[in-house]
């Protein structure tokens, strides 16, 4: 059980960390190439969600996570023997709401920096990827990984 909690403290720290940097070093509104023509860094602030959903609603935000957060905890305590897969895609979206419940706490809105350069989508970052990685692996273990014997 343990070895979900230094993911989820891992993950946090990593997001804190890359955020802390694009604040420091970036301005907001700036932009510099990481591989060019594919992604990019570009501070910005974001007061909503992906595509500017819910824009200032950090209440809605408050209670979403906290709702979120303390099911997935105890999902994660009651059924963390089934399945490794399952288990670290719920401490991968647990360490995703926690590293942007932090941002809207301490500054009532989210550091994202990622932007992909070929495709119109919205500025992410670490907190996001976390989210997005523990989604997929929940959805993959729930359509191909429920009978493969790994706990």
């Amino acid at each position: 059980m343990w070895v979900y909690y230094v993911v989820m403290a891992l993950m946090v720290g990593l997001d804190q960390l890359v955020k802390w940097l694009t604040v420091r070093y970036l301005p907001i509104g700036g932009t510099q190439p990481l591989i060019p023509g594919i992604v990019s860094l570009f501070h910005i602030q974001n007061s909503g969600a992906a595509w500017g959903i819910f824009e200032g609603k950090m209440w809605f935000f408050f209670i979403v996570t906290f709702i979120v957060v303390g099911c997935l905890l105890w999902m994660l305590h009651t059924q963390s023997q089934i399945n490794v897969w399952y288990s670290l895609s719920f401490s991968l979206i647990i360490a995703g709401a926690i590293g942007n419940f932090i941002d809207r706490l301490r500054l009532n809105y989210v550091v994202d920096m990622f932007r992909l350069d070929f495709i119109n989508f919205p500025i992410f970052n670490v907190a996001d990827t976390a989210i997005t990685c523990g989604v997929i692996l929940l959805i993959g273990y729930i359509i191909l990984g429920q009978d493969d014997g790994v706990k």
